[in-house]
């Protein structure tokens, strides 16, 4: 054969797709789409994994600010999707002013708007040494909702904040 198509081992060569690829291309096209956008798209997850993220930092930052000032440092929730540092102006004194963000705000306080919450929170000190204020050998577990591994764990000896599903 001449001209316009070639002669292979497994027939004329012919360019393009058939309809079972074609149909196939389109199944899973359509399965990714059903699957994975709303994913996607949906904040709540990205929400709650960086208010997660947030309070993890937020209690190291407070009980590494205690060490260094050789203050009491208060940790408190006002609501349920936020939570406040304070701190002593004197030594051994009461959280009686707000700490300074790492940022240069007069407070610091972190707050989500978005719904995800926190849960058995229960307010507590840092002592100077970094010990947290709480009772028990069991260590403080606090439940941010809306993400899996959600439970931030504070050691209750030595006030190390760590997070972990089952504290």
């Amino acid at each position: 054969m001449r001209g316009k198509y070639k002669l292979t081992p497994y027939g004329i060569n012919q360019h393009g797709f058939t309809l079972v690829e074609l149909v196939t291309v389109i199944v899973i096209i359509g399965i990714v789409s059903a699957v994975a956008l709303p994913r996607m798209f949906s904040r709540d997850l990205f929400d709650s994994r960086g208010f997660y993220d947030q309070v993890i930092s937020s209690l190291r930052y407070a009980q590494k600010t205690a060490i260094s000032q050789r203050r009491q440092v208060c940790v408190t929730f006002p609501t349920a999707s936020s939570m406040l540092l304070q701190t002593s102006s004197v030594f051994g004194g009461p959280c009686n002013i707000d700490l300074q963000s790492p940022g240069g705000d007069p407070t610091y306080t972190i707050q989500n708007l978005n719904g995800v919450t926190l849960g058995g929170a229960l307010p507590f000190n840092f002592d100077a040494l970094g010990r947290p204020s709480f009772a028990g050998a069991a260590p403080l577990s606090i439940t941010v909702s809306g993400y899996t591994a959600s439970n931030v764990c504070v050691a209750a000896e030595t006030g190390y904040v760590y997070g972990r599903l089952p504290c």
